[in-house]
């Protein structure tokens, strides 16, 4: 507490001779109630176990049982109901698996058919690529997805630049990207805009037709207001005319730790109808919490 008395003490410094204290007495008495409380404990309570086991999914196993907020998820976006949804559930209770095996299990159900079938954005490019690690992780361990299923990495700057996938690296070279385009593609919002309009980029989505594009997840989906939400709308909506994708067939997915609690779903799902340009339905149903 004195170190923190003596940081604010000199970086605030009164210069004014009729205030020469008055600083010294907000910390000295009103600052030891309102500046300097606590400690405060949080007891992380377990998350509810689902009902469902490792098998839910017919042509994958999960990794563990899911958290009763994560078969929600499932329920939502597995491919025989897709609904746009979101997911605001806290830190470390696993957002990123509400989302990937319903994708991964849309994949192995289409494996026959070519083009980006799923697009996750990611609001930073070391976010995208410690998520990236996390795909290859889950897909080289489950034997169902291993050789079959194919995500690419497609952000700013170099790094090493693989052509395959392996055990803990996703297809990070765009030429073989453009060659042949990953199911999944991991990028961020400003790249995905080069992506759509760079001549050299048209090959990435040669192989999509109309319906080849069934998921679109925002990931940190709160980061996204203002002037860079509506930036984000824009591009939402010239990617899906760019694809031609049917009106009611996109599945949007967004997630966030901090978008709010269940006292404000329904502005949250209006947020969210107006970024992706989908409906959501129900408020209560389509916001996933904890």
């Amino acid at each position: 507490m004195d170190g923190v008395h003596a940081f604010l003490d000199s970086t605030f410094p009164t210069t004014t001779s009729a205030f020469k204290h008055s600083f010294d007495g907000i910390l000295n008495n009103v600052g030891h109630q309102s500046l300097f409380q606590g400690p405060y404990y949080r007891v992380g309570l377990p998350f509810r176990k689902g009902t469902e086991r490792q098998d839910y999914f017919p042509r994958l196993e999960t990794q563990y049982p899911p958290h009763l907020h994560q078969e929600q998820a499932w329920q939502r976006l597995r491919t025989e109901q897709r609904q746009s949804t979101l997911i605001a559930t806290g830190t470390g209770s696993g957002k990123t698996e509400c989302f990937l095996y319903p994708i991964l299990d849309h994949v192995l159900d289409n494996l026959s058919e070519r083009g980006i079938k799923a697009i996750i954005l990611y609001p930073m490019n070391a976010l995208a690529t410690d998520q990236a690690r996390r795909f290859a992780e889950e897909i080289n361990r489950n034997a169902a997805t291993k050789d079959k299923v194919r995500v690419g990495l497609y952000v700013g700057g170099k790094s090493n630049e693989s052509e395959t996938m392996t055990a803990e690296s996703v297809i990070t070279n765009r030429d073989e990207m453009k060659r042949n385009p990953p199911d999944i593609l991991l990028t961020n919002y400003k790249m995905l805009d080069y992506l759509l309009i760079r001549p050299d980029d048209r090959d990435l989505w040669a192989e999509n037709n109309s319906e080849s594009l069934s998921y679109l997840v925002v990931d940190e989906l709160h980061t996204f207001d203002g002037a860079q939400g509506s930036d984000l709308a824009c591009l939402i909506r010239r990617l899906k005319a760019r694809l031609k994708t049917p009106e009611k067939h996109l599945c949007c997915v967004g997630t966030s730790a901090t978008m709010g609690n269940d006292s404000g779903q329904g502005s949250m799902v209006q947020f969210a109808e107006n970024i992706f340009g989908e409906s959501f339905g129900n408020a209560k149903q389509a916001v996933i919490i904890e």
